[in-house]
């Protein structure tokens, strides 16, 4: 009996649990992305605003005059009169506004874990409606701890991130100038 306790330990000591490594198998934990490969649901929710405006208003002006007149006596001398004047005024003003707001949801996919344990991520998604294409891709770095209990991350969460949205098809055809305008641009 002794040697059949001896031998289930020793059994249970050699196939023993790393919980580090098994977290993800665990029945207590979340199964949070970890390892190279591993898939990750990013929310992206962006919104930016940007404004910009300014005003300019220059005005300089000079005058010199010169008169003469006199007379000796009953003669009168002729009279000499010279102006001279400059002007010069401008006004300039300017404005600049945009706006964006990206909500959506993407995966991606772990390529590297980095020495001090965060994730390199990177995905793309693509989605074709009626002939119009359009892109998003994204890339950056998540920390393990930004990442929730469903396996998701924010994208606000993620540094040096990188969010591509591009679209092609006939908006963006209509959107872009014709190869005449593209020509007088060009020459001019």
């Amino acid at each position: 009996m002794k040697t059949l306790i001896l031998i289930a330990i020793i059994s249970l000591s050699i196939y023993a649990q790393d919980m580090r490594v098994n977290s993800g198998r665990s029945l207590f934990s979340d199964q949070k992305a970890a390892f190279i490969g591993d898939a990750i649901t990013i929310l992206v929710v962006e919104s930016s605003l940007a404004s910009n405006n300014a005003e300019t208003s220059t005005e300089r002006s000079s005058d010199i005059g010169f008169n003469m007149a006199g007379g000796i006596g009953k003669n009168q001398l002729p009279n000499a009169d010279f102006g001279l004047g400059s002007g010069n005024r401008f006004n300039g003003s300017g404005s600049t506004k945009t706006s964006g707001v990206i909500k959506t949801k993407i995966s991606a996919t772990i390529d590297s874990v980095l020495a001090n344990g965060n994730l390199f991520i990177k995905g793309s998604k693509k989605i074709v409606i009626n002939g119009e294409e359009q892109l998003i891709k994204i890339r950056g770095i998540v920390r393990t701890s930004d990442i929730m209990a469903d396996n998701s991350v924010l994208s606000y969460n993620i540094s040096e991130s990188e969010i591509l949205f591009e679209g092609k098809g006939m908006i963006e055809k209509s959107q872009s100038p014709g190869w005449l305008t593209k020509l007088f641009h060009w020459l001019f």
